[in-house]
């Protein structure tokens, strides 16, 4: 668990619940059912309106990362590469073939299956680095849902204020309903602009940070894979590597 995504979140709510309290205001005030149908709703739909479906069902199954973020061991993984370059210097390249069925990264499976079949490392290298920038721009247009989810909420949030205001304006010979208007025309802004600056953006920033991580991983098997096609020395190969541990 990700403890201080948990803490953030928490962090930031309590501290605007708090400043409603020590300003003399109730809680209760700023649950307003109607305004956060409104921010909530109209943020999705601009959300879906400019998003491809399978990136968008993919944004949504990536927030867990900022729960349970991917575990990246680099000492680990460049270990893993050092084994495997000793292995194809006693045995040869076919050597690494057990490696190959029994990996389950499929990035990694199949970079290593080219290196076995006795691709030129040119080849290997392209065709990695195709992968990690498919992989990129995937993950990048899946993270953005939120990034535009934080650009909408605070303008929906103004809509659902005007909507109330709208109503104020309606019942102003009812002075009973104008409290339950003003109510909902500050409420929905507080969601809107709350929503962007504790939840969305920054659910955004941390998902970034963990897809360039995962590059960085990426990359890194990239280059030790191809060192290993080009039967460079295992303590060649552990020194090139080194700067990915930083």
């Amino acid at each position: 668990m990700d403890k201080i995504s948990i803490f953030g979140i928490l962090l930031g709510l309590t501290a605007v619940i708090l400043g409603q309290v020590l300003e003399g205001g109730h809680v209760a005030s700023l649950m307003q059912a109607t305004a956060f149908l409104i921010v909530t709703g109209g943020t999705l739909g601009a959300v879906m309106l400019q998003t491809r479906q399978d990136h968008f069902i993919a944004g949504i199954k990536m927030v867990k990362w900022v729960f349970i973020p991917p575990q990246h061991d680099f000492k680990k993984q460049l270990g893993v590469l050092l084994n495997w370059s000793q292995q194809a210097r006693r045995g040869g390249l076919l050597a690494l073939e057990a490696y190959v069925q029994s990996e389950k990264d499929i990035f990694v499976k199949r970079a290593l299956q080219m290196v076995v079949d006795g691709a030129e490392p040119e080849v290997i290298r392209r065709a990695m680095e195709l992968d990690i920038d498919s992989f990129e721009d995937r993950a990048r247009s899946a993270a953005k849902i939120w990034e535009a989810a934080g650009g909408y909420s605070p303008t929906i949030g103004i809509i659902g204020a005007v909507m109330g205001l709208i109503h104020v304006m309606e019942n102003l010979t009812d002075p009973s309903k104008l409290g339950a208007g003003i109510a909902v025309a500050f409420v929905a802004t507080i969601y809107g602009v709350a929503m962007a600056n504790l939840l969305f953006l920054p659910i955004a920033h941390k998902l970034k940070q963990h897809i360039q991580t995962e590059i960085k991983r990426r990359e890194m098997l990239l280059e030790g894979l191809v060192a290993i096609a080009n039967g460079e020395n295992p303590r060649v190969l552990e020194n090139k590597l080194a700067g990915f541990l930083s």
